[in-house]
C-alpha cells in the first residue's frame, strides 16, 4: 500500500522503554528505518531519509516503539490516561511521526498502530514445541516443589531461573546489537 500509493508507513508498535519489539518486527519485516526508546532520533534526519527512499522509488516502512523520543523533545503521548498499573498509556508517537514527515517533506505519511494484535498470531512451528517443553519444564519445577522460579530458554536447553532475575531490571536492546541494524537502513 506505501509503494502503490506513494506514501511513508509509520508503524507503531508496543516497546514502552525497551525496543525489543521494534527491532526485531522491523528487521523481520523489511523496515527501512527503526526508533527505539534506547536510542533517540533526529527528525530531521528521519526526514532525509525518507526523501532519500522516495528518490528511490521505494516507499519508506518506518517501525517506531511506543516509547522511542525524538531529540528535539519530550516523549510523545497522546494523552496522560494511566494503565492498571498506574503508568502514562504510551501511544501518539507514530501519528505524531506522521504529522513531522508530513510537514517537513510535503510527501504523505499514514500510521498504524499495531497495539495486541501483535500478540496473536499464529505461533510458527518452533513457538509451539518452545511451549511445550515450557509447560513440561513448569509442571515438573512445581511437582518437585521449586518455587519463585520460572523456566527460560538458554541455548537450546530449557532451565529455571529465579524470578527476581527476570523482573529485578529493564532489559533494554544493547547499542552494539541496534548498530548492527542500523547498517541496513543507513
Amino acid at each position: 500500500t506505501a509503494e502503490s500509493h506513494h506514501r511513508a508507513l509509520i508503524v507503531e508498535v508496543m516497546g514502552r522503554h525497551a525496543g525489543w519489539i521494534a527491532l526485531h518486527s522491523g528487521l523481520a519485516g523489511g523496515a527501512a528505518c527503526i526508533l527505539i526508546p534506547e536510542q533517540t532520533f533526529s527528525i530531521e534526519k528521519v526526514c532525509e531519509w525518507v526523501e532519500s527512499r522516495f528518490k528511490t522509488n521505494y516507499a519508506p516502512i518506518i517501525v517506531i516503539a511506543e516509547g522511542a523520543i525524538p531529540q528535539e523533545g519530550d516523549m510523545v503521548v497522546k494523552d496522560a490516561t494511566l494503565d492498571s498499573f498506574g503508568h502514562v498509556k504510551l501511544s501518539g508517537i507514530g501519528e505524531w511521526l506522521a504529522q513531522e514527515i508530513e510537514s517537513r517533506t510535503g510527501k504523505e505519511a499514514r500510521t498504524s498502530v499495531l497495539g495486541h494484535i501483535q500478540r496473536g498470531g499464529t505461533p510458527s512451528a518452533f513457538d509451539r514445541v518452545l511451549a511445550t517443553r515450557f509447560g513440561l519444564h513448569a509442571i515438573t519445577a512445581a511437582h518437585e516443589g521449586d518455587w519463585g522460579k520460572m523456566v527460560a530458554l538458554h541455548g537450546t536447553d530449557i532451565v529455571r531461573v529465579p524470578l527476581i532475575s527476570a523482573t529485578e531490571r529493564l532489559k533494554t536492546v544493547d547499542p552494539a546489537l541496534y548498530k548492527e541494524a542500523e547498517i541496513f537502513f543507513g
